[in-house]
């Protein structure tokens, strides 16, 4: 075996003059190989493959195979127990790389697309997006996308949130709701903490009760998905990067309420007139054939709270999702019930609503009513502030007004004192 460097001396030698037999004398190969590499040229040498190394596995091959080939099941950790058996003393590595060959490939099918029909399902989810508003140089929001899209149209109702609390869940319900006109028979949530809070065994999945209670009162039935299978709810993940690329890449908001306005005109602009590539149809006009097959709204609102106990500041506020509401100034205890609507905050002093708020989004934001303080007192301006003189008065100048009753005791004492002896 010629390496290399021996390559490169035999031609170099080659080109001083040297003939092939001193070539050959002087590096101790044969003639024919120089004679080879000389008309060769400067190549690097070429080895055949290397025979292979005979394996413990070797001897077991034939059984695997038969086995893997009657039942393609069968774990590599079974198999390992089955050639030990036969006497194999090897490891468990070997045996799943040669199971990697020898078991007979596996054809994934073709996915099955699942339609529903009009008015019987909708997805929900969260997705975060990160937003830099005018209003607030410098500043990066992390904020949350609530979106529920109906399953047989494709239409989309979405919203910016700064929470993923259950409120802020059942507020964008309530809204979406409102504005679909109606409620789908089911809708899909993935395994967010607000729909689902548990799974003891598997299969049995424990829902929120407050979302139990809200979907009984609108009249739908809530479903989880399967856990790490986002193709179960794939209508409304693939939307989420559609209004990322489509809507909110390159554009400037000022703040929450501006990026909402922009992302509704974009919907009902952009996103629900369009061709939906997958159905082939214009979603507005599919929603119109599924509207009528969604369930109708109840006409109460939902009423179901979530009950705190927060005690009130010293500047008569109470600090609620990180935002503070006011209550009266005639309030006397100093801890009270906070009761959360879906839309509405309510504080309660001895079972007696002494302050209503609307839920105000975000963080660090008061919310004061101007009926909860009282007015100050303007202080009595001086005399001369009035325009009244100002009189100088020496002690006892001004006399006590006294009732004549008074002086009458006073004379009928002194008599007494002056007839004593």
């Amino acid at each position: 075996m010629v390496k290399l460097a021996e390559v490169v001396m035999i031609l170099d030698m080659h080109r001083q003059g040297l003939s092939v037999s001193a070539i050959a004398r002087e590096l101790g190969i044969d003639r024919k190989t120089v004679r080879k590499y000389i008309a060769r040229g400067l190549e690097p040498p070429v080895y055949g493959p290397r025979l292979p190394r005979p394996r413990l596995i070797d001897a077991y091959v034939v059984y695997l195979r038969e086995r893997v080939s009657a039942y393609p099941g069968l774990s590599s950790r079974r198999l390992l127990r089955e050639i030990r058996e036969r006497g194999y003393r090897g490891g468990y590595t070997a045996v799943s790389d040669a199971l990697r060959d020898l078991r007979p490939p596996c054809e994934a099918g073709y996915e099955v697309r699942f339609e529903t029909p009009p008015g019987d399902q909708g997805q929900v989810d969260f997705s975060h997006f990160e937003a830099a508003f005018t209003d607030e140089p410098g500043v990066v929001r992390r904020i949350w996308l609530f979106s529920l899209v109906l399953s047989f149209s494709r239409l989309i109702w979405a919203r910016f949130v700064q929470h993923q609390d259950l409120q802020t869940v059942l507020r964008c319900h309530r809204a979406a709701f409102t504005t679909l006109g109606g409620v789908p028979r089911t809708i899909l949530y993935d395994r967010m903490k607000t729909a689902v809070t548990g799974e003891p065994e598997p299969g049995q999945i424990v829902y929120n009760r407050h979302l139990v209670d809200f979907a009984a009162h609108h009249g739908y039935q809530p479903r989880a998905c399967r856990p790490y299978r986002a193709k179960t709810k794939g209508k409304v993940e693939r939307p989420y990067r559609y209004i990322r690329q489509d809507f909110f890449l390159g554009r400037t908001f000022r703040n929450l309420d501006d990026l909402n306005a922009q992302l509704d005109h974009w919907l009902e602009t952009v996103a629900n007139p369009r061709t939906h590539a997958t159905t082939g149809r214009v979603i507005t006009e599919a929603f119109a054939e599924e509207r009528p097959h969604l369930k109708t709204l109840p006409l109460t609102p939902y009423r179901t709270v979530l009950k705190l106990e927060r005690r009130i500041t010293r500047d008569g506020m109470v600090s609620i999702g990180g935002n503070l509401y006011s209550v009266p100034d005639s309030t006397r205890r100093r801890t009270v019930e906070v009761q959360c609507l879906a839309e509405e905050i309510l504080i309660l002093e001895d079972g007696q609503v002494v302050a209503a708020h609307q839920v105000v989004e975000g963080r660090n934001q008061r919310r004061l009513t101007p009926g909860h303080r009282r007015p100050a007192r303007p202080a009595d301006p001086r005399p001369a502030e009035r325009g009244e003189a100002v009189i100088a008065e020496r002690p006892g100048d001004r006399v006590a007004h006294r009732p004549l009753a008074v002086y009458e005791s006073i004379a009928r004492g002194l008599a007494r004192q002056g007839a004593q002896p």
